[in-house]
């Protein structure tokens, strides 16, 4: 029979003390799910359970993501409204192989940046931060020395057998673009070997 599980109720008399729920849901009676909590959920009390997203009845606070800077690798245009610029992007961090520094194996495979992709398309279009596989495609140059690199925020790490750097990311998108940073100081596999093992990080 379908059984729905409710979430726990959370008490709290001030911003700060539901600010301090919301870091440490364990604390807050999450029991043995608190490491997968992604947030504290608000609802108007007064709002009904309707299907969809109504706006204004329901809001996701969730907790601060994880932070890494990474280097873009390839970059791909989008579908529809989207086809006139690179929406779609695949971003590494460093790790040493056998021929050397490298970004590759520290990929993470496509995911899609909406609302800041027109702006995150400009410097793409510079021949020297790119060469056009075809039409839809681009290979980003990632370099120490030249190249683009991304803040990323995300909510988790888990293991992935399926990317080179065996790590995949929960929810992640481009923060901002790190024009300030060359891609040499961009973070490493071992930060995210690293993140995996500390307690804070939350599976995917």
């Amino acid at each position: 029979m379908p059984r729905v599980d409710l979430s726990p109720t959370i008490a709290f008399d001030s911003w700060d003390a539901l600010t301090a729920a919301r870091a440490d849901p364990a604390g807050a009676g999450a029991g043995a799910d608190a490491e997968a909590v992604e947030g504290v959920m608000l609802k108007r009390r007064d709002a009904p359970y309707l299907p969809g997203r109504p706006k204004g009845q329901w809001w996701k606070w969730k907790r601060d993501p994880h932070i890494i800077d990474a280097v873009l690798m390839y970059a791909q245009r989008g579908h529809g409204k989207r086809s006139s610029y690179y929406s779609d992007y695949t971003f590494g961090v460093w790790t040493t192989g056998d021929d050397g520094e490298r970004a590759g194996a520290g990929r993470q495979g496509l995911f899609r940046l909406h609302r800041r992709g027109a702006a995150a398309d400009r410097p793409l279009r510079a021949p020297q931060h790119h060469r056009t596989d075809s039409a839809r495609s681009a290979h980003v140059v990632h370099e120490p020395d030249q190249g683009l690199v991304l803040e990323v925020a995300f909510e988790g790490l888990q293991r992935s057998p399926r990317h080179k750097s065996g790590v995949a990311m929960r929810f992640p998108r481009i923060s901002r673009l790190r024009w300030d940073k060359p891609p040499r100081e961009a973070d490493r596999l071992e930060t995210l070997e690293r993140m995996l093992k500390a307690d804070a990080i939350v599976p995917a």
